[in-house]
């Protein structure tokens, strides 16, 4: 998807997308964008529409602890994870971004998908 944001959130201890985790999109230190992934562990649109997207510095705050707590999950009270930020920088605006998150209640991994 040409200039857009978009998301998806894999939970790996169980095998499925994540349903229902909470994530926040700040830009420029300014929250632009609040919504809860879907049963697919998406966003029902991208964070960032197409041709909205500029270059800049992003953080996507993923409520990791909130999602394993409601899932069922076995984790210590506080979550070892409990807002997973995800810092990253966009140069060409022009270019789609995906930024997925693979988690679990003790790890996580991301990276720039397509």
């Amino acid at each position: 998807m040409t200039g857009a944001l978009t998301t998806h959130v894999l939970d790996v201890a169980h095998g499925r997308p994540a349903r229902g985790v909470g994530i926040e999109l700040w830009h420029d230190e300014v929250r632009i964008a609040a919504v809860v992934t879907n049963g697919d562990g998406r966003t029902d649109a991208p964070l960032v529409a197409p041709g909205s997207l500029e270059a800049g510095v992003y953080e996507l705050r993923f409520a990791v602890g909130a999602y394993f707590a409601s899932s069922g999950a076995t984790a210590p009270d506080p979550p070892f994870l409990d807002i997973v930020p995800v810092r990253f920088g966009i140069a060409d605006a022009s270019a789609g971004h995906h930024v997925p998150l693979l988690v679990t209640p003790w790890s996580y991994s991301t990276y720039r998908g397509s």
